[in-house]
């Protein structure tokens, strides 16, 4: 058996990893690489495989730094089975195509520069089309229902208690060349333990080979009392100032977790009511998902839905869908709470609101999750006084303010707690999806605890034969 790692090995973006046994191939994930835009797109135009050789796809989750390859993948001709969670599936019949039309914005844009400059045209790696077309590969099955995938592989979701659907894929391999049988775990992203949505991550046992994620080793989030604190303080601060709170979140967990969050702490009077928006259409139908799979869902939500309490609709909030719809944010008088997306800030409305609230000092800009390394997001939150914006240069005099204990991602210590929960030798450990720093961190914890384990940080196309 050789696994090689293709993405998210020394970042955090591009998740893929490649296991070869008994003559198969199975990519674990397919996602985008995000950051530098010329860096970005080579990587994700060409694979260090051939897609056509590829048997199957096992994936952990919708977001885009997971799956959002997959209409690329099947567009060079892969042609097999995209396997993941039923909501993992329905998530991606929206996350893919909204991906695929700011992938074709992108390459438009760049060509407008390019004929400027004399300079031959690009096309985009895979259309809206393309997307849509590659849902027909999904087969969904539900957490813990083993599946065969290829000969002798055993595929099993687990709850990773990340996002609504967010698996954890545990794969039971006899390798017919070496006789050996042995059981792999990939993480997936870890999820927090005690989220206000989702059940905590499942455990695994009798795993012999770790596939780890780490985001935020050498990290720690706020606790709940201190993010409780802080978002009310914010908020009476807009309200005292009658200015607005921009939060740029990802549509896909991060915006339901919000409006969770305001609903709870609006009930409790830890504020007086404001006018909050959810200007994403995307994070509106994931909204409609969440709905769909109250399965997924920690009972007491459930529960609230059904007695139509519903978090994810209070009273003074409102849905913002259409374009005119979210212009005239730019025009309201008062207070407001505008949440949108891309919760890195690289594309979607909120680069529209960002340039029109960045210039005044009333304003507040809340960042509520992971900002990979020179994405618009993380250039902000590194206390930039300038930034470009659609080409244009700003100038930034909002108040930044972070808040990481909304991130879907375990924190240093929790990604422990969840690696001493996982049972069995874990002969090999392999850390991915972190930058170098955060991954060093992080194996130098392991390293510490569990010295008679072999715990790596792996090389992006490393070739490992187990």
């Amino acid at each position: 058996m050789k696994i090689t790692f293709c993405g998210a090995a020394g970042t955090t973006t591009g998740s893929k990893h490649l296991i070869e046994i008994n003559g198969a191939r199975i990519l674990l994930d397919c996602g985008l690489y995000q950051g530098r835009r010329a860096e970005a797109l080579e990587r994700n135009r060409h694979f260090p495989f051939d897609p056509e050789k590829i048997d199957a796809v096992i994936l952990s989750h919708a977001h885009i730094d997971h799956c959002g390859n997959l209409p690329h993948l099947c567009r060079r001709g892969f042609t097999g089975n995209i396997h993941s969670t039923p909501a993992t599936r329905d998530l991606c019949s929206i996350m893919l195509p909204d991906a695929a039309k700011i992938h074709e914005n992108d390459i438009a844009w760049l060509n407008r520069h390019r004929k400027r400059d004399d300079l031959p045209l690009l096309e985009p790696s895979y259309t809206v089309r393309d997307a849509e077309e590659c849902m027909r590969q999904f087969v969904s099955v539900s957490y813990q229902r083993p599946m065969t995938v290829a000969d002798g592989v055993r595929a099993t979701f687990i709850d990773a208690g990340h996002v609504l659907g967010s698996a954890q894929i545990v794969l039971d391999l006899d390798d017919r060349e070496t006789g050996r049988k042995s059981r792999l775990l990939f993480s997936g992203d870890i999820g927090r333990p005690d989220n206000d949505l989702l059940e905590n991550p499942a455990p695994c046992d009798g795993v012999d080979i770790v596939i780890m994620e780490s985001t935020y080793g050498g990290r720690w989030h706020e606790q709940k009392a201190e993010t409780t604190h802080h978002i009310c303080r914010l908020i009476r601060e807009i309200q005292q100032r009658r200015s607005r709170l921009i939060i740029p979140a990802f549509a896909l967990e991060r915006t339901q977790q919000l409006l969770f969050t305001l609903d709870k702490l609006r009930s409790e009077n830890c504020f007086s009511p404001v006018p909050t928006f959810v200007d994403s259409p995307l994070a509106v139908r994931a909204t409609e998902i969440f709905r769909l799979h109250l399965e997924d869902l920690k009972p007491a939500v459930r529960d609230a839905v059904f007695m139509r309490q519903d978090p994810f609709g209070f009273e003074g909030l409102r849905l913002v869908r259409s374009v005119d719809e979210s212009k005239a944010l730019n025009k309201i008088k008062g207070p407001a709470i505008i949440i949108s997306a891309s919760g890195m800030a690289e594309s979607g409305r909120i680069l529209h609101h960002l340039r029109n609230n960045l210039g005044s000092s009333d304003n507040i800009i809340l960042f509520v999750g992971y900002c990979a390394e020179n994405t618009l997001g993380w250039k902000l939150r590194s206390g930039r006084k300038n930034v470009g914006i659609l080409g244009d240069d700003y100038a930034v005099h909002a108040q930044i303010e972070t808040l990481d204990s909304f991130s879907g991602h375990a924190d240093h210590d929790e990604m422990l707690a969840w690696f001493e929960r996982v049972t069995g030798p874990k002969k090999r450990v392999f850390l991915v999806h972190g930058e170098p720093d955060r991954a060093g961190a992080l194996r130098a914890a392991l390293v510490q605890r569990h010295p008679e384990e072999a715990v790596e940080v792996a090389r992006h196309l490393q070739e490992v034969s187990l």
